[in-house]
């Protein structure tokens, strides 16, 4: 304790100026209302301003790391996390070099999108005990580039059971039939 002081009294002095952080969440595009009526007035907004309805977006603009579940719900990210979706295919890159591993993963993506498979498992190794393994390491830049980006919404380290560290659960998005 201070001498002639409270340590209480001493930490709301020296944060009596202090300020929170502002948030800095991005928040998600607005679509424009469907079925605006003729008396409703349009807002007025600069053309730099105008913003895409999230439709509209590319699926491959943006790319995605390991446990960036954005464009997912919440209960769909926890379960993927925790291992408890159920894994519908596996993928053993152990002793394969870079380029094969790496041919292997996209046909293997494209075909269980195809197939229309949810979560599959993709296992890379830990890789050496002086460093990371290169597959290990190599596998997000894999699946955020073409033909494999459109058909991820997610992917993240397994389980312990599954791998841990030399595993990963992606997640696939759902396979749409295109209505006419």
């Amino acid at each position: 304790m201070l001498p002639g002081g409270d340590d209480d009294d001493l930490f709301r002095r020296a944060l009596a100026d202090a300020a929170p952080l502002k948030r800095r969440r991005p928040q998600p595009a607005k679509p424009a209302p469907v079925g605006t009526s003729a008396k409703s007035k349009p807002k007025e907004t600069s053309p730099a301003r105008t913003v895409a309805p999230a439709r509209a977006r590319p699926v491959a603009a943006r790319a995605i790391g390991a446990g960036d579940f954005a464009d997912m719900d919440r209960r769909t990210a926890d379960r993927l996390r925790r291992g408890k979706l159920p894994i519908e295919a596996r993928l053993d890159l152990h002793g394969m070099y870079q380029d094969a591993a790496h041919t292997a993963l996209v046909q293997f993506v494209t075909e269980s999108a195809a197939q229309g498979r949810r979560c599959v498992l993709v296992i890379t190794g830990r890789g050496s005990r002086e460093g990371s393994g290169v597959l290990r390491a190599r596998l997000p830049e894999w699946l955020n580039q073409l033909p494999c980006r459109p058909h991820v919404l997610g992917f993240t380290a397994a389980r312990p059971e599954h791998g841990r560290d030399g595993a990963f659960y992606v997640l696939l998005r759902r396979k749409r039939e295109d209505r006419i």
